[in-house]
C-alpha cells in the first residue's frame, strides 16, 4: 500500500479499487446481508463510544481510571497507544497533545471535545495553545475515547491528528460525592534539592426526578500546587572583566554553564461546573452546561545558582567564572490571572422520521493578566516591566445532524461552524506588580471563521461487512487581522488582508470480518487544516513604512492537506485479544515555524509551509483479561513511526530528516490486578525513544533544551475502605527518570487520595 501511496496514486482511489472486490467476494459465497460485526475499539466495552470509530479507536472508562494517580484530567489517557501529554508539572496549562506524528508544538492538529462542546484553543499552533483540559476535573470523567486520524467527515480539518472526546458524569439519581488529594514531589537538579507539594479538593451532588423530566449535577475543584522551574539560565560569553563568582553548574552536554532558573511554578486553580438537563416525553432531551476555571499563576521566586566572594547571591551582570568573563541574564518574576467560561446547549431527540441532534458552545476568557518585570532587580524592587492583557479571546461553535435509516443505509448529514477571535495588547509599565502608568508598547488582533457540511452513509453490507463513505466541504475566511506598535510616541495599527479558502474532504472506510476470526477495518481519507490566527498575523511594523514589513511573515501561507490511510486487524486468542494498527499519512505544506527563506528570499523565522512531510507506521495493541492469575488483567501497546520531511524547498538542509519532536519508538501499558475485593494494585509504564530537537536533526541530546528520550514506571494500590469510600497512594515515574521536553518533566511524585459518596 505505501509504495503505491507514494508512487502518487490517490488514497480515494485505491480505496475504491480495493472496495470494488470486497463486497463482490462475499456475494460469491452466497452470503445474505447480515449484521455488521462489532465497532473495533480498543478499551471498554460497556458503554458506546461517543466519537465515531473510524481508524484506531479507542475508549477509556472506570476501570483504566482506578489504575491511574490522576493529578490532573490528562492525566487519565497517559497509558493509551502511541500517546503522550506534553505535562511538565501538575496543573500545567500547555499540556499539548502528541498523537502518532502530531508532535508536542502542533496543538491545532487535535480536536477535544467536552460533553459535545469544543475545548480546543485554535486561536495557534504551538505549545502555548493547548486545549483547556482543566474545565473539568479527574473525578468527574466518565470516559475518555479517542479517535486516531482524520477518517469521519463529521469532523473539520483540526481532527487531522485526531479526535479526543471527554464525556463528564450525568446526574444520576440523588449523590452527593466529594475527594481530596495531595501529592509531593523531590526535586534535584543543578541548584535545586527541593520538595514540591500540592494538593486538590474536589465535590459535588447530582439530582435526577424519579417520575419526573429534570436532572442537575453541580460540582468544584480547587487545585494548589507548586511545579519545578521550567526554565534553567546560561551564562553568556563576553568580554572585559566581572564580579568573580562561584556556584555555576559545568554540565558538557550544554553549550555554557547553568548559573541560574526561573522561578518555580505556583498554580492555583478553582473549577465550578453545572449541567441541567430536560428529557421530555416526545423522546426530545435537552442539555445546559456552564463551566468556570479561574487560574494564578506566580513565578516571583526566580533563582540563581551564583555567589560572590561575600557569599552573596548574584542574580544579573557581568560576571567572571571559570577564568572567563560571562554575562547572567534573563531571570525575571511575574504573575498571571485568567477567568475562564464555557457556556453551552445541546438538543436531542425524532425529528420527522429523523434523529436529530444539535449544540451551540461559547469559551471565552473574560480575564487574562499577565505581568512580567524587566529583569530580576526589577522583579525584587517592584520595579519596570510589562502588562499584557487579553480583550476577552475565546470561541463560537456549533453543530447540527441529521441522522437516519433506510434499508440497510444509514444516512447522516449535518453542518459545523465556529470562530475564533483574539485580542491581545501588550504595555510597558513603571511598577510591573501593580502594573502602574501602563503605556501601549504593541498588540495583535484577528479572527478566522469556518463552517462545514457533511454527509456520510453507513452502508451495511452482505456478510457482515460495512461500507462508510463521506464527504466534507468546508469554507473558511481570515479576517479583521492586524498588529500594533508604538511608533514616534503614537499608538500605529497596520492590517491584514482577508483571506478566504475552500477544501473538499472525501471519506471511506470497509470493516467485516476475515477468515480465521480476524476483524478488518481499513479506512482512507483527506482532510485540510486551514491556518489560526497566531500563524497567520505573526509579522511585525516597519517604523519607517509604517506598514506591517511584507518580509516579516508568510502572507501566502497555504492551509496543510493530509491523505491518510489506516488498517486495523482484531483477533482474540482467548483471554487475549490482539488489535494491529498501519497507518500512512501525507501532509502537504505542513505549517511549522523554522527558520528559513519567505516568498521574498529574506531568512526569517517564522510560520511557513514545509512541502512535504510523510509519516508512517505501525501500532500492536494487547489486551488481556485474568492472565496466568484471576484478576489480572495487562493493557500493553507499542508502536513504531517514521515521520521525515520529504520536501522542504525554503531550506533543503531538512529533507530526508525525521521531523522534530517525534519518537521512532513508544509504549505505553498499565497492568493492573485485583487482590480481592477490597484491594487492588496497578503498575504502568510510558517509554519513548529519544527524538530530534529541531526540523535538521542537528540538536539532539539528553538535557535541558533538548526533547530526550524517557522511560517512567508509575505504581498505585487502592484500598475500598468502605462501601462507597477508597483510599489510594501511588508513585509516578518511581525510579526517577529525568527526561526533558525542553523543559523538565516531573521527577518521583508521591500521590495519596481519597475518594467518598453517599
Amino acid at each position: 500500500m505505501l509504495r503505491y501511496l507514494r508512487g502518487g496514486v490517490s488514497p480515494l482511489a485505491l480505496a475504491i479499487a480495493f472496495l470494488a472486490k470486497a463486497p463482490a467476494a462475499h456475494a460469491a459465497e452466497g452470503g445474505d446481508a447480515g449484521t455488521v460485526s462489532e465497532l473495533i475499539v480498543v478499551g471498554q466495552g460497556d458503554r458506546p463510544i461517543t466519537v465515531q470509530p473510524r481508524g484506531l479507536s479507542v475508549s477509556l472508562g472506570q476501570t483504566e481510571f482506578e489504575a491511574i494517580n490522576a493529578i490532573n484530567v490528562e492525566d487519565l489517557m497517559k497509558y493509551a497507544p502511541n500517546f503522550f501529554v506534553r505535562k511538565r508539572f501538575a496543573g500545567d496549562d500547555n499540556a499539548v497533545v502528541a498523537l502518532r506524528g502530531a508532535n508536542t508544538v502542533q496543538s491545532a492538529r487535535t480536536l477535544v471535545l467536552v460533553d459535545g462542546f469544543v475545548v480546543s484553543n485554535f486561536l495557534g499552533n504551538r505549545y502555548d495553545y493547548p486545549p483547556k483540559w482543566n474545565v473539568v476535573g479527574p473525578s468527574e470523567v466518565r470516559q475518555f475515547d479517542i479517535v486516531y486520524g482524520p477518517y469521519s467527515a463529521r469532523y473539520g480539518g483540526n481532527s487531522m491528528g485526531g479526535v479526543i472526546s471527554v464525556t463528564t458524569r450525568a446526574p444520576e439519581g440523588q449523590e452527593v460525592y466529594a475527594s481530596a488529594q495531595t501529592f509531593v514531589m523531590p526535586f534535584q537538579e543543578y541548584g535545586f534539592d527541593q520538595t514540591f507539594r500540592g494538593y486538590s479538593a474536589e465535590g459535588g451532588a447530582s439530582y435526577k426526578q424519579k417520575a419526573g423530566p429534570w436532572s442537575v449535577r453541580g460540582g468544584f475543584r480547587h487545585f494548589d500546587n507548586v511545579g519545578q522551574s521550567m526554565t534553567y539560565n546560561l551564562l553568556t560569553a563576553t568580554t572585559g572583566t566581572g564580579t568573580p563568582v562561584t556556584g555555576a553548574y559545568d554540565d558538557k552536554r550544554l553549550a555554557s554553564p547553568v548559573f541560574g532558573a526561573a522561578s518555580p511554578v505556583h498554580v492555583v486553580q478553582d473549577q465550578l461546573r453545572l449541567r441541567v438537563g430536560y428529557e421530555a416525553d416526545n423522546g426530545w432531551k435537552a442539555e445546559a452546561m456552564a463551566f468556570a476555571w479561574l487560574t494564578n499563576q506566580d513565578l516571583t521566586d526566580s533563582r540563581t545558582f551564583l555567589k560572590d566572594a561575600a557569599g552573596d547571591p548574584v542574580y544579573q551582570g557581568r560576571v567572571t567564572y571559570g577564568g572567563r568573563t560571562w554575562n547572567a541574564t534573563g531571570l525575571t518574576q511575574s504573575e498571571s490571572d485568567r477567568t475562564e467560561y464555557l457556556g453551552g446547549v445541546k438538543l436531542g431527540g425524532p425529528l420527522a422520521g429523523w434523529d436529530a441532534s444539535g449544540n451551540l458552545s461559547r469559551y471565552w476568557i473574560a480575564r487574562q493578566d499577565a505581568r512580567t518585570s524587566r529583569d530580576s532587580l526589577t522583579g525584587a524592587a517592584n520595579g519596570t516591566g510589562t502588562q499584557t492583557l487579553g480583550r476577552t479571546p475565546g470561541w463560537w461553535t456549533g453543530d447540527a445532524t441529521l441522522e437516519r435509516s433506510f434499508g440497510d443505509h444509514r444516512i447522516a448529514v449535518g453542518l459545523n461552524a465556529n470562530l475564533y477571535e483574539t485580542d491581545q495588547e501588550t504595555f510597558n509599565t513603571t511598577k510591573w506588580k501593580t502594573a502602574t502608568a501602563p503605556v501601549f508598547s504593541a498588540s495583535t488582533y484577528g479572527k478566522t471563521s469556518l463552517w462545514g457540511m457533511f454527509a456520510e452513509d453507513a452502508y451495511q453490507l452482505g456478510g457482515g461487512y460495512r461500507l462508510t463513505g463521506g464527504l466534507r466541504f468546508d469554507s473558511w475566511r481570515a479576517f479583521d487581522g492586524g498588529i500594533g506598535k508604538l511608533v514616534g510616541g503614537g499608538r500605529v495599527d497596520s492590517g491584514y488582508a482577508t483571506r478566504e479558502d475552500t477544501s473538499v474532504s472525501p471519506k471511506l472506510s470497509l470493516q467485516g470480518p476475515l477468515p480465521a476470526e480476524w476483524e478488518m477495518q481499513v479506512s482512507l481519507g483527506s482532510a485540510v487544516r486551514f491556518p489560526t490566527v497566531g500563524e497567520l498575523f505573526q509579522g511585525r511594523i516597519d517604523d519607517i513604512t509604517r506598514q506591517i514589513d511584507p518580509q516579516s511573515f508568510d502572507p501566502n501561507l497555504k492551509p496543510e492537506t493530509s491523505k491518510d490511510a489506516s488498517l486495523i486487524l482484531r483477533r482474540s486468542f482467548g483471554p487475549v485479544r490482539m488489535t494491529t494498527s498501519l497507518f500512512y499519512q501525507n501532509i502537504d505544506d505542513a505549517i511549522f515555524s523554522f527558520s528559513g527563506l519567505n516568498p521574498f528570499g529574506t531568512v526569517v523565522s517564522s510560520y511557513k509551509n514545509v512541502d512535504e512531510v510523510r509519516q508512517y507506521g505501525l501500532e500492536l495493541i494487547l489486551e488481556a483479561t485474568d492472565v496466568l492469575l484471576p484478576g489480572l488483567d495487562i493493557d500493553a501497546n507499542a508502536s513504531w513511526m517514521s515521520a521525515e520531511t520529504v520536501k522542504n524547498s525554503a531550506n533543503r538542509a531538512a529533507e530526508g530528516v525525521m521531523f522534530p519532536r517525534i519518537p521512532e519508538w513508544r509504549s505505553n501499558g498499565n497492568i493492573r490486578y485485583a487482590i480481592n475485593p477490597a484491594w487492588k494494585a496497578s503498575l504502568g509504564w510510558r517509554y519513548a525513544t529519544r527524538p530530534n530537537s529541531d526540523l535538521f536533526g542537528l540538536s539532539r541530546g539528553d538535557a535541558y533544551g533538548f526533547q530526550s528520550e524517557y522511560f517512567t514506571v508509575d505504581a498505585r494500590v487502592s484500598w475500598k475502605v468502605a462501601e462507597k469510600a477508597q483510599l489510594s497512594v501511588g508513585i509516578d515515574n518511581l525510579f526517577n527518570d529525568q527526561a526533558y521536553v525542553a523543559h523538565p518533566l516531573p521527577q518521583r511524585t508521591f500521590v495519596v487520595d481519597l475518594k467518598t459518596g453517599w
